[in-house]
This record gives C-alpha cells, sequence and structure tokens, in this order.
C-alpha cells in the first residue's frame, strides 16, 4: 500500500498563497502519476492538477491555470501544489492522490488507486 499525507493547509485572505506538500510512504513506485483534487462544502470532488513522473507533463483544471504549479520531488517522494491569487472559490478540502499506472489525462478523470487524508484550505475575502 501506498501512504499519501497532506500538509499546508491553512486559512488565507484573498490574494494571498499557500503551498501544499504531499509526502508519499509505504509501497512507493516508480514511473507514477500524482495529482491534486478538492471538495468544497455541498459540491463534488474536482480535479485541480497533476504530473507526471518526470515532470514533463502537467495538466490543470482550467480556474486555476496561471495560478497554482505543481511539482514534484521523487527523492523525496513528494508532490507539491502552488497556490498564488487565491481566491475565495479556492476554498475546500484538497487532496492528494497518485497512480502507478494512469497518465495525467486519465487521472484527472477517473478515480486514482491512493488518496491522501486531505488537507483544509479556507479563503477569506
Amino acid at each position: 500500500q501506498v501512504q499519501l499525507a497532506e500538509s499546508g493547509g491553512g486559512l488565507v485572505q484573498a490574494g494571498g498563497s499557500l503551498r501544499l506538500s504531499c509526502a508519499a510512504s509505504g509501497r512507493t513506485f516508480t514511473g507514477g502519476t500524482m495529482a491534486w483534487f478538492r471538495q468544497a462544502p455541498l459540491k463534488e470532488r474536482e480535479f485541480v492538477a497533476a504530473i507526471s513522473w518526470t515532470g514533463s507533463s502537467t495538466k490543470y483544471t482550467d480556474s486555476v491555470k496561471g495560478r497554482f504549479t505543481i511539482s514534484r520531488d521523487n527523492a523525496k517522494n513528494t508532490v507539491y501544489l502552488q497556490m498564488n491569487s487565491l481566491k475565495p472559490e479556492d476554498t475546500a478540502v484538497y487532496y492528494c492522490a497518485a497512480d502507478g499506472t494512469m497518465s495525467v489525462l486519465f487521472i484527472s478523470q477517473y478515480d486514482p488507486s491512493y488518496w491522501g487524508q486531505g488537507t483544509q484550505v479556507t479563503v477569506s475575502s
């Protein structure tokens, strides 16, 4: 099993920044795609961003393009989500996810195999 642990959430004012981290442990795998999803109150979970193993391929949902950046450090088994110019509508629980075989396109459309517990991000207006 792969365990994923998110950190870095919190309360920030609109226009501010946060950086989320997700550390993988357990049966970590090479070649896997990692991603971030989020779920706001009373809304369905939505895809936010994904990154391939090498980092050469990334994908973002339209609402965060130009504001969020996903990156990874494979030596540390960690993926990051740098969030800038935050808006109140970015308020949600953010979940890290990983899959050993899905591409960034597939992980944005289908449920990955492994999930973290989530970290709360609250953006005040």
